[in-house]
């Protein structure tokens, strides 16, 4: 694998762990990174952004946390530090080609008619395929200066949020045209760093699009600056489960559904008739565990009228579970930020216009936390209409890819870091050492038939409990089902305990795959 050439696009969390397997197989691959920095969102996140796992379930099996860090989760900083300390130990960072962003990539060499008609992916299950088909990158530096640079193999690892915002449509004339004000959306607001960001909404009238992660981290920080002289005003469509840490009641969820027990109340993907029967014998029992779960978090929800209408089982099915910032709801009691609960709005010259308001939300700063478009990320990739039309599948499916890394009918290309999980970390790192062993030829894939037919039966999973959110692809609640799988492919032992209750009954983590080493 020495003498071919692997590109690595995006050196966030995917892309570190994927080059960094890779070196260990002996293979340098160029990692192309649009930033000057590494470490993807974590790089330009608000300063007040923290994880959303707990630090024993976000990091790598084979890097632990400096002792330095003690805080149950780490602010972005820490994160931003971790993960550059991560790339130069294994020497990532010599592998990094900072201020190069890809724009284009063409797959040469065999026709799309042929790779249409292949039976087997890249034609032979492998890969690199028959050695005959090539990946030409166009790659832009900072001055738009382009080149072009071949590969054998290309990883995308350019994330689901960032680079492409989500911005709501509106009917003419009551769209952000209207608005006498500033329009932005949280990926501009992390640009610019803290210091310039509050310096923009001191003494503003604020309000936030959005309740979930990015929307509660600026809020979270536009209430800071201005305290209630000037509050916050966040404009919820949806609500969701928003919580103050995994502990409920003083007992830890993960104990409820991050083990194997906890699978079996769920149905699986492939799974056989008895397991499809202890799923449904014990489906009461997921419902009771949901419920004692929403009967505490909902406690400071209620004051506020904010208890969502769905369940939090399916709110961790769907990975749509955020942890609070800190003093959140003290910030509401106190006034600092103010909730307006509304299915839609538009704008006006004034500000906001939302349900149950007879007058808009005035406003000087609108900030869309309205999220990203991960898959048009992924589509605007590729240069082929035909790779452009199947790469994300219809909004119908899920988007199409065999152990959530390879599409069937796009040859020598991964993606990894579109699927999510509760633990997006140690998950990422498992994937690179499965692909890496794929590259290294540790095991061939199944035929494209059987691959889709995979694929087809994840998707049922993720539309019975995710229901309309199953394009976000979460595997959270089935995660160590998922790496049983990985690890199976690689010719590992996926039981990783020491005895059977601790398999039964035991979180799983990423300290559990320290020694998994491919055959």
């Amino acid at each position: 694998m020495e003498k071919k050439r692997v590109a690595v696009v995006g050196a966030g969390v995917s892309g570190l762990t994927a080059c960094k397997h890779l070196l260990e197989r002996g293979c340098r691959p160029a990692v192309f990174e649009a930033d000057k920095l590494l470490g993807g969102v974590w790089a330009r996140a608000p300063d007040c952004t923290s994880l959303q796992s707990e630090r024993p379930m976000y990091q790598f099996s084979d890097f632990p946390w400096p002792e330095s860090v003690t805080e149950v989760f780490p602010d972005r900083r820490q994160v931003a530090d971790y993960l550059d300390a991560y790339a130069r130990h294994f020497g990532v960072l010599d592998c990094v080609r900072f201020g190069r962003r890809v724009v284009g990539m063409e797959y040469v060499g065999v026709g799309e008619e042929e790779v249409v008609e292949w039976e087997e992916w890249a034609g032979c299950g492998e890969a690199f395929g028959s050695g005959e088909g090539e990946w030409r990158l166009t790659v832009a530096d900072a001055e738009d200066n382009m080149e072009t640079h071949v590969a054998d193999f290309v990883v995308l690892c350019i994330g689901r949020f960032s680079g492409v915002p989500n911005i709501p449509t509106f009917p003419q004339g009551k769209g952000p045209e209207a608005f006498d004000g500033q329009v932005i959306h949280t990926m501009d607001y992390a640009k610019m760093g803290t210091k310039k960001a509050n310096e923009m909404v001191k003494g503003k009238r604020v309000t936030v699009i959005g309740y979930l992660k990015s929307a509660l981290d600026v809020a979270a920080e536009c209430a800071d600056v201005n305290g209630t002289e000037y509050p916050c005003t966040m404009v919820v469509r949806t609500k969701h489960w928003i919580i103050p840490s995994y502990y409920a009641w003083g007992f830890p969820i993960s104990n409820l559904y991050l083990n194997r027990f906890s699978e079996f109340l769920i149905h699986k993907p492939g799974e056989g008739f008895l397991l499809c029967l202890l799923a449904t014998i014990l489906t009461p029992l997921r419902w009771l565990f949901s419920k004692f779960a929403e009967s505490y978090y909902s406690i400071p929800m209620k004051k506020h009228d904010m208890v969502p209408e769905h369940s939090f089982f399916e709110a961790l099915a769907t990975c749509l579970i955020a942890i609070t910032p800190k003093d959140h709801y003290k910030r509401l009691d106190e006034g600092s930020i103010v909730l307006k609960k509304s299915k839609t709005f538009s704008f006006c010259k004034e500000g906001v216009v939302v349900e149950g308001e007879s007058s808009p939300i005035k406003s000087d700063i609108v900030i869309f936390g309205t999220g990203f478009k991960g898959d048009q990320k992924i589509t605007n990739m590729f240069t082929s209409e035909y790779f452009q039309s199947i790469a994300v599948g219809p909004i119908s499916s899920t988007v199409p890819l065999y152990r959530e890394c390879i599409h069937p009918k796009i040859p020598q290309l991964a993606v990894l870091g579109y699927s999510e999980s509760l633990a997006n970390l140690y998950t990422a790192e498992i994937r690179g050492k499965w692909l890496a062993h794929l590259i290294d030829g540790g095991f061939r894939l199944p035929s494209v038939k059987a691959m889709q037919g995979d694929i087809l039966e994840w998707e049922k999973f993720m539309k019975r409990y995710s229901r309309v959110y199953f394009r976000r692809s979460c595997i959270g609640l089935l995660h160590i089902w998922y790496n049983d799988q990985l690890c199976q492919d690689m010719g590992c032992n996926p039981r990783r305990k020491n005895s059977i209750l601790a398999e039964l009954f035991e979180v799983y983590g990423p300290r559990d795959y320290v020694n998994l080493h491919p055959k």
